[in-house]
């Protein structure tokens, strides 16, 4: 869901100003094209096991955390194509938050384009929409280093979730699942809620993931100590807020809270914990110890980072040694905007709901093939190339012809 050039450095979303690149991560791409692949895998395939009752594979596997690392993968975009290690300064910066700005609004554009041709009832949560809101809130963060952006995503992930319980009965509703120009301008409170706080990718509490990822975007992501160490803080990370939630919930009466607060039996609160609700109750601040996908908790919030930053680790670390075996994922994962866009208007046509599985290797199947052709014969995906060059042209207009001031700055590390 971003933008490049063929040859380019580091992320899909970075190659704006024209500057020299180093080699391609690939392992960036990948890691991309594997969220790709878990959001099909939600929109596709059951959610849960018609023998057994239980959460399917594919739910407890990418349920939240596909969505997560796609915005961590976005601030390490969002890092790469302002300085990567070394920040812009002056001028330069200002371009910078003007073509992220613009970059946003293309990718709200085409978000709202592509609901327009879903059914009211959808078959799937558009994320663009939110995307977009995203990169905005990401502006004045372009120019922090590594520990400002670490402390503002700590802040983000502690504070949305408890303004998100506190404030949800008392901010405007939203209307439509996954809105159109003439929905947002008929309830505009209400879509800004839905945008910030309630929706079903709030960019609020999502602002952790993307900021967390900025950060890593500064870093040195070449070096196999900084990959061997993302590993090992994700792993660590998701096991600590794993086992805090079992702690808080079975050892020192959370659960029993819970059941007593909002009155439900033990299999419904059960049921809860695995699948979530539209919305985090608000009847107890102990919701706020659960882990559910998208319940957008701090444990959960800490849950989806841990797994996104060993992803990450992996595919950089793997990429070094197997790159020529990840190019159907890495691939993908350079045109995500356009072949999300088209998985969600191929699933607007209701055609895969007697087959999951069928029709989930055939989106795989042609979304590799399509990537892997289009990428060796013209690079870019299309809707990447619109955006890229949108967002190039309004760099060079507010950064003046010579692009930066200083050309050192504009290389990725």
């Amino acid at each position: 869901m971003n933008t490049t050039r063929r040859g380019g450095t580091g992320d899909v979303a970075t190659a704006t100003d024209g500057a020299p690149r180093k080699r391609r991560l690939v392992g960036i791409d990948a890691a991309r094209g594997l969220a790709l692949i878990g959001l099909m895998a939600i929109h596709l395939l059951p959610a849960w096991n018609e023998q057994t009752g239980e959460a399917s594979w594919s739910w407890r596997l990418f349920s939240g955390h596909s969505a997560a690392l796609f915005a961590l993968l976005a601030g390490v975009g969002l890092a790469l194509g302002s300085g990567a290690r070394q920040p812009r300064e002056g001028r330069a910066l200002t371009a910078d938050r003007v073509s992220v700005l613009v970059r946003a609004l293309l990718i709200v554009t085409v978000g709202m384009t592509v609901n327009a041709a879903m059914p009211e009832d959808p078959p799937a949560y558009n994320i663009l929409f939110y995307y977009g809101m995203f990169f905005i809130l990401a502006i004045p963060f372009l120019h922090a280093r590594p520990k400002t952006l670490f402390i503002w995503a700590a802040a983000f992930g502690i504070l949305s979730p408890l303004l998100m319980q506190r404030m949800l009965d008392v901010l405007p509703e939203w209307w439509y699942y996954n809105p159109t120009l003439p929905n947002v301008l008929s309830n505009p409170a209400g879509t800004l809620s839905q945008l910030l706080l309630t929706g079903n990718y709030p960019a609020l509490p999502y602002m952790t993931y993307l900021l967390v990822g900025m950060g890593l975007g500064r870093l040195d992501l070449r070096a196999v100590r900084t990959q061997v160490r993302l590993v090992i803080v994700g792993v660590a990370l998701t096991v600590l807020a794993q086992l805090v939630s079992a702690v808080l919930l079975y050892g020192l009466g959370g659960y029993s809270v819970l059941q007593e607060a909002s009155r439900l039996s033990e299999s419904t609160l059960d049921e809860i914990l695995v699948w979530g609700t539209d919305s985090l109750p608000t009847d107890t601040g102990w919701w706020l110890a659960i882990t559910t996908p998208h319940s957008n908790t701090p444990l959960a919030i800490a849950t989806s980072l841990g797994l996104s930053l060993a992803v990450l680790g992996v595919f950089l670390l793997i990429s070094q040694k197997i790159g020529d075996w990840l190019v159907p994922l890495s691939a993908m994962g350079s045109m995500t905007l356009t072949l999300y866009s088209a998985h969600l208007l191929a699933l607007s046509l209701e055609l895969h709901y007697d087959s999951p599985y069928l029709w989930y290797v055939v989106h795989l199947l042609v979304a590799a093939a399509f990537a892997v052709i289009w990428q060796r014969t013209l690079g870019q995906g299309p809707l990447e190339r619109v955006v890229a060059y949108c967002a190039k042209g309004t760099r060079r207009l507010v950064a003046g012809r010579g692009g930066n001031a200083n050309p050192e700055k504009t290389r990725n590390s």
